[in-house]
């Protein structure tokens, strides 16, 4: 037995079937913006980091060269 289908059918699962395409490419396209807006945020704060760090590296090696600091002993009490 040979099923023949009506076009209305054919034209509706054909319909039915580009929904479904176009829906699966928006949701890839919105996965595709979230995953290039976390990258970014992550780049950011990497950048962030690293200039944090470099600046508390250049400050410990400022201290590092500073003049040393001199012991000053305490004055003798002359009274005696």
């Amino acid at each position: 037995m040979i099923v023949i289908k009506t076009s209305k059918e054919v034209l509706k699962k054909r319909a039915e079937a580009r929904f479904r395409q176009e829906a699966r490419a928006l949701d890839g396209r919105l996965a595709m913006t979230e995953y290039e807006a976390q990258v970014l945020a992550i780049h950011e704060k990497t950048a962030r980091l690293k200039a944090l760090r470099l600046a508390t590296e250049a400050q410990t090696q400022n201290e590092e060269h500073a003049a040393p600091k001199t012991k000053v002993r305490p004055l003798k009490n002359r009274d005696k």
